[in-house]
């Protein structure tokens, strides 16, 4: 295997789901693992050194960034830390949305901004460069209906990539977004309903969430998506985005050559047509943002 930025990284919300995968996998594959996350007890277990972080915390990253310097630094930087808040774009609170970009925009621009020193420094000590890897949602590129703060955050972090490819290609920067589908982990449940009171939109959300927490469940394991990290790592020139998933891949291609309009229509049927019935046990699977 081709180690072009070196064989050390860091992974935010590496505690769990696809971060905590990619934590073993990458362990395995020779690297020093740096695995970040709010829930995890400092330990170094061989190759893996657990840190408590918080992207949302600038004190908490930078402690971060002080451990990792000291023990020789990074060369990659895997964000896999994240929450989702599902509702309709009219009901969901202002509160709520930030919280959404905190955890989901912000919280990767402040772990870049502190770290991207430690990666640039590598090429000016002729180490090579380093490589950002987010991983991103083919919600990313295909708005969900009742997820649209969540696909925002998204779509923000695309064009966000993009920008830092061609600024610090120069430095030797390279960064790509990994585009998982239906992904099974803890993700689901952790999910947060903003859905008020009264709301005209409330059984459709609802309908439409359960679906696609059922989608999820049933979805790749998130062995997947990692693997997919783990290959990009190898990559000198890795492309802008990787989408997992031949299905997935094939929704891509259908959003390029279809008309926007037939797109919308396919997606509002899966989502917005079909009113699944909502039970009392499935309603106890929603986390309610407190609205």
């Amino acid at each position: 295997m081709r180690y072009p930025y070196g064989k050390s990284i860091l992974i935010t919300g590496a505690s769990s789901g696809i971060g905590l995968a990619a934590a073993e996998l990458f362990a395995r594959a020779g690297y020093t693992v740096y695995a970040a996350s709010r829930h995890c007890d400092e330990t170094a277990d061989g190759p893996v050194t657990n840190i408590k972080m918080d992207v949302r915390d600038e004190a908490s990253v930078l402690r971060a960034r002080d451990i990792v310097e000291t023990r020789g630094g990074v060369g990659i930087l895997l964000h896999c830390a994240g929450m989702g808040i599902a509702g309709a774009a009219e009901d969901t609170p202002e509160e709520a949305v930030r919280a959404q970009f905190e955890a989901n925009y912000f919280g990767v621009l402040r772990v870049n901004r502190v770290f991207l020193p430690m990666l640039r420094s590598r090429m000016r000590e002729e180490r090579g460069g380093g490589l950002v890897l987010i991983m991103s949602s083919v919600a990313g590129r295909v708005p969900l209906p009742y997820q649209s703060h969540y696909s925002a955050t998204k779509y923000a972090l695309d064009t966000y990539a993009q920008s830092l490819r061609m600024e610090g290609g120069r430095f030797g920067l390279r960064a790509a977004l990994i585009e998982p589908g239906d992904t099974k982990t803890g993700f689901t449940q952790a999910r947060r309903m903003a859905v008020p009171e009264g709301s005209p939109y409330a059984q459709n959300c609802q309908s439409a969430i359960a679906r696609m927490a059922k989608d999820e469940q049933n979805g790749a394991t998130p062995e997947t998506a990692a693997r997919a990290a783990l290959k990009l790592a190898g990559k000198k020139n890795p492309p802008v985005h990787v989408t997992v998933g031949a299905a997935y891949k094939l929704v891509m291609f259908l959003r390029r050559v279809l008309p926007a309009r037939r797109v919308e229509s396919i997606l509002s049927g899966m989502y917005t047509a079909s009113r699944p019935k909502i039970t009392k046990k499935s309603n106890k699977s929603f986390n309610l943002w407190v609205l």
